[in-house]
């Protein structure tokens, strides 16, 4: 919470996994680093911790650039090595298709 800045009641209100959380991290990471751009992934890689409505292999990410804030969501079906490393290359191919974006 200290590092990238998410707040405790973000927290309690949405729980470590959800879009406002991800949005959170990825904006006070931005901001922590001084860098222009920066994501960030909150998720359950299992095969434990689902919980109602968070099932293993959900996962947020989230955004942050000089245009915004922003988050994606999605539900990855393989082990827990294979969802992170699922939700890793999603993230990276995010911020690839926002830097094709950018005026150069």
């Amino acid at each position: 919470m200290k590092l990238v800045g998410v707040k405790a009641a973000t927290l309690k209100k949405y729980g470590a996994v959800s879009s406002q959380v991800a949005e959170e991290m990825a904006d006070g990471g931005r901001k922590a680093l001084g860098v222009d751009i920066c994501v960030a992934d909150t998720g359950i890689a299992g095969p434990t911790g689902a919980t109602p409505g968070k099932p293993v292999g959900l996962f947020y990410l989230g955004l942050s650039h000089r245009d915004g804030i922003y988050n994606q969501k999605h539900l990855f079906t393989g082990s827990r090595e294979e969802n992170k490393q699922q939700a890793a290359l999603t993230a990276l191919a995010w911020i690839r298709e926002y830097l094709k974006t950018i005026d150069k």
